[in-house]
């Protein structure tokens, strides 16, 4: 069988050799060269079955250069090399027929998997959407962490498959949800975001497919629900761990029968949306607790994306400290600040539990707090201990008996195992044990919360997230004394 000729085209004498020793020790047949008018000869003239580009090369951009090959050669598989390393790089590349990109630098076995792929008889380079020239970039980052995340981006562009991300709060995962939205497929229709932790759980039935006038109390007209106002779009359902599990198990019926009814509705209505949900939850802790169904976490797990927390990107913190300087000053019509080196390693220093949000909100209040064109380690040491003293002396209060849902979450924990531990398994209590255990947390609870509100039904129904009828029902089955609280 005649050897395959692979033509690499990098102006880097160095990762020339290194790719013609390691991939002629797997037979095949390789033709070096440093710019993109030889490769371009090359490919006019039939040669070669496979090409592998740099994007920056003397002569022509390797990604300008990518779509006169696929014009005349549309089956040749190429990769593309890039040091740039961005999200609009990978999206390019993909966009504009590249077999695989990738990032240096670069893996040698996997090259060697990529390239064995591409020139396998069924090989076919993916599509994305169109990605003009001068669009702002939606991701910042060119961290390695980034790098596998702009790759599955990349491939999913041109897909309706369903997303789940996960990440720490503050990551980005909306930015990821609306990226893949904006360059893909869909992104002349809406893309609608809705937060399962911001709705009350009695209304997020109603929120996702909208209700019919009079199907329950206070349903004084008919509502639009997210899932028909994203029709041809996007919905990203944010915080999808938060969902109550009877809201879950309507969604997993949509999910399978691709069509639903409005709450009080009996005409189906089907659904032409892309899901991409997000959650800073541990999904498979919960599905082992009770709390997610695991066939709809399958459901929407179809392509998995987790987004690395920034104390594992700090590389990317100056790029990011530059886009947060030049957007406020944008917003404020100022010129950009910029950050000394010392400061930056300061920054680097840090570990972020606050994520990219946490350094945003950081770098807004040095544009303007300080008159300083030159941020300086000083001025990023002042805030970053005022911020951790204020944030300190919050913590130290919400640690007060009965504020803390992590201090109440251990206590139940340490309740809950003395009873086990009183009952061995052949005297295990009766069954019905999570509705009692939910019974008689419910009562101190609606108690505490009506406490804290001085008796303001109002203001308690909305911390519980409640209906304001459901919490008087409440009331009345539990037997709260109301003589002392507010009506």
């Amino acid at each position: 069988m005649e050897n395959k000729t692979i033509l690499i085209a990098d102006d880097d004498k160095a990762i020339r050799t290194v790719l013609s020793r390691a991939l002629g020790r797997e037979g095949y047949d390789v033709k070096l060269c440093s710019n993109a008018s030889t490769l371009w000869r090359w490919v006019s003239n039939g040669e070669g079955d496979l090409v592998i580009s740099d994007v920056m090369m003397p002569d022509e951009n390797g990604l300008d250069m990518l779509i006169r090959i696929k014009k005349i050669r549309p089956d040749l598989p190429v990769v593309i090399m890039s040091a740039q390393n961005t999200l609009m790089t990978a999206l390019k590349a993909t966009e504009r027929g590249a077999y695989e990109y990738l990032p240096k630098p670069f893996d040698l076995d996997e090259l060697k998997h990529v390239i064995k792929k591409g020139l396998s008889p069924k090989s076919k380079s993916p599509q994305a959407g169109n990605v003009e020239e001068d669009e702002e970039m939606p991701l910042i980052g060119r961290s390695p962490a980034m790098q596998d995340v702009y790759r599955v981006m990349a491939r999913l562009m041109n897909t309706d498959l369903t997303v789940m991300i996960t990440g720490e709060t503050g990551t980005g995962k909306e930015l990821v949800a609306k990226a893949l939205h904006d360059f893909g497929r869909r992104r002349n229709a809406p893309f609608i975001a809705i937060n399962m932790a911001a709705i009350p759980r009695e209304l997020i039935e109603s929120e996702l497919f909208g209700h019919e006038k009079g199907s329950f109390t206070g349903a004084v007209s008919k509502n639009i629900g997210r899932f028909e106002q994203a029709k041809g779009g996007t919905l990203f359902l944010d915080e999808i761990g938060d969902m109550p599990m009877e809201a879950q198990t309507r969604l997993l019926r949509v999910l399978q029968e691709g069509e639903y009814t409005t709450v009080g509705g009996t005409s189906p209505i089907k659904v032409d949306v892309r899901i991409i949900a997000a959650t800073h939850r541990n999904l498979k802790s919960m599905i082992a607790q009770g709390l997610f169904r695991e066939d709809l976490y399958y459901r929407l797990n179809v392509v998995p994306i987790n987004l690395p927390p920034l104390r594992d990107r700090k590389d990317d913190i100056p790029d990011l400290v530059r886009h947060f300087f030049a957007s406020y000053a944008e917003d404020h019509n100022q010129v950009p600040k910029i950050m000394d080196k010392k400061a930056l390693d300061l920054l680097k220093e840090h570990n972020w539990p606050g994520n990219i949000r946490e350094l945003e909100n950081l770098v807004h209040r040095l544009a303007a707090l300080y008159i300083e064109e030159v941020i300086t380690f000083d001025n990023v040491s002042n805030e970053l201990t005022t911020q951790y003293d204020t944030a300190a002396e919050e913590n130290k209060a919400s640690q007060q008996p009965g504020y803390s849902d992590e201090t109440l979450q251990q206590s139940i924990h340490r309740h809950l195992k003395k009873y086990f531990d009183a009952h061995p398994y052949d005297e295990l209590p009766p069954n019905g044990l999570y509705a009692r255990v939910l019974g008689e947390l419910e009562k101190p609870l609606i108690e505490l919360t009506l406490a804290a509100t001085r008796g303001n039904q109002i203001k308690a129904a909305e911390l519980l997230g409640l209906n304001r009828n459901t919490l008087r029902k409440k009331i009345k089955e539990l037997e709260i004394p109301i003589i002392k609280h507010k009506i």
